[in-house]
């Protein structure tokens, strides 16, 4: 028989060794916590380059050759680097022609670099870097610091195809940002900068691509956008009617667009408050569109401060838009209304979800006025918190005078005319919901007051 003593000491050591295995792995190939990838694109005849620099500690399965005190002996390290290359990079990029995948890059170079040699600065020095002869093994470069340059390659019809790339390589750190130049053939070099993998990128793309990225994107921004969509369910709660919302959906929408082109055009104040002093109003507009609920207000005003408020949320959409904005090529205005459309869809996704649903319950379990101010007070409970949160985060930057030169005076002369097309709009607004309400109701409707519980039917006063 088997001793059972021999068999609990040989069980006890097996599992010894196992719970060592962890530890000396995680020590050899740590995962680095930021990574920065620099890469180029270029397609040139029958050939499409990438160039890629990333750092070489990245390559996490391999424990390049060292000498005293710890320093990389490259020519030892050729092999492994070449396979570490084609591994951990050539693996993870997708590049497509017309829409069809390319296959799978050939390594047509690799060389270790150092950091801060500035071949990247520009697509001839970055080639010709990679091309060059290899360090010399006397350099006194710890792998940890050292860098490793790729040459990736693949045959094409035509440099004047539509490229589009699928990039994995947010996998080589806890947090991966690329910063990657398109040049096209003939063509103004594009720059993108991304964290992670932004999934199919167009790096050249067309004005419907463009146009349909960018709707989906800001379909997918107002569904994120939780203080947003509290700001719309403020407008819905008294309302509970769709005709009833259209003046005052519409007003908000035509405004936010107003300032989100603005500020997509450089008229936002580029100083550090700014998008504080915006989510701190954000927030405002909440608290304040939830007291107008509880209170009640006429319904000529409430469409003119939904327009108010709007102006504040489009300097809000802008801030998420402003790193977006790289992917729309040459299509600037085209992406700008496309995100706007996708933002007006996403609200009227929205209002046909609440809508029914409030109706519903104010007319079989809510009690008309009770519901109204519940809910609303709810809101203005959750934007209170919020403003004050966000008006403390505002209150410890420092605030100065603005300089008076000749480029103070440039900015005000353009914050002037967005305050006269503002003031242009508003007056076209007020003529036109003027115009509505005679069609619609009688007279003494233009100053009908919302009260709780009206259910989108004016009371006057």
């Amino acid at each position: 028989m088997t001793d059972p003593t021999r068999l609990r000491r040989t069980a006890a050591l097996a599992v010894a060794l196992v719970m060592l295995l962890p530890t000396w792995s995680g020590e050899a190939h740590e995962i680095p916590a930021d990574v920065t990838v620099q890469a180029f694109v270029r397609p040139e005849g029958r050939t499409l380059s990438m160039l890629v620099r990333v750092p070489l500690q990245a390559m996490r399965d391999y424990d390049f050759p060292t000498r005293e005190p710890g320093y990389l002996v490259v020519s030892e390290a050729r092999e492994k680097v070449v396979e570490a290359a084609d591994v951990w990079i050539a693996d993870y990029v997708t590049m497509r022609e017309n829409g069809e995948a390319l296959g799978r890059p050939s390594v047509s170079a690799v060389r270790v670099a150092i950091p801060g040699d500035r071949a990247f600065t520009t697509y001839e020095r970055a080639l010709a870097n990679v091309r060059s002869e290899p360090l010399p093994d006397r350099i006194e470069l710890p792998p940890q610091q050292a860098m490793l340059d790729v040459l990736l390659q693949w045959p094409i019809e035509s440099e004047e195809s539509e490229f589009s790339i699928e990039s994995g390589l947010q996998h080589l750190g806890l947090r991966t940002v690329t910063v990657l130049r398109f040049l096209p053939a003939g063509g103004a070099e594009r720059a993108f900068q991304y964290s992670g993998n932004p999934g199919l990128l167009r790096l050249d793309p067309r004005w419907h691509q463009a146009a349909w990225r960018f709707t989906v994107f800001g379909f997918e921004h107002i569904l994120d956008g939780i203080d947003h969509l509290l700001f719309l369910l403020c407008l819905v709660v008294p309302l509970r009617s769709f005709w009833a919302l259209v003046p005052i959906v519409t007003s908000f929408t035509i405004a936010h667009s107003i300032t989100l082109i603005a500020a997509a055009l450089g008229l936002a104040p580029n100083v550090l408050w700014f998008p504080a002093l915006i989510e701190t109003l954000i927030a405002l507009s909440i608290v304040f569109m939830a007291f107008e609920n509880i209170l009640g207000t006429s319904l000529a005003k409430r469409w003119m401060v939904a327009f108010g408020f709007g102006l504040v949320h489009g300097f809000g959409f802008s801030f998420a838009l402003s790193e977006s904005l790289q992917f729309a090529g040459a299509h600037l205005l085209t992406s700008l209304l496309s995100f706007n459309i996708g933002v007006e869809l996403g609200q009227l996704f929205v209002l046909a979800l609440v809508v029914p649903i409030l109706r519903l319950s104010f007319r079989t379990w809510l009690p008309p006025v009770m519901g109204v101010v519940l809910l609303s007070a709810l809101l203005a409970h959750t934007g209170w918190h919020w403003m004050l949160e966000r008006g403390g985060q505002l209150i410890q930057y420092d605030f100065a005078a603005p300089v008076l030169n000749a480029a103070f005076a440039v900015i005000a002369l353009r914050w002037i005319m967005l305050a006269l097309i503002v003031g242009g709009v508003l007056w076209a607004l007020k003529g036109l919901f003027g115009r509505l309400d005679q069609r619609v109701a009688p007279p003494e409707a233009a100053e009908a007051v919302i009260l709780p519980g009206a259910s989108g039917e004016s009371t006057a006063l």
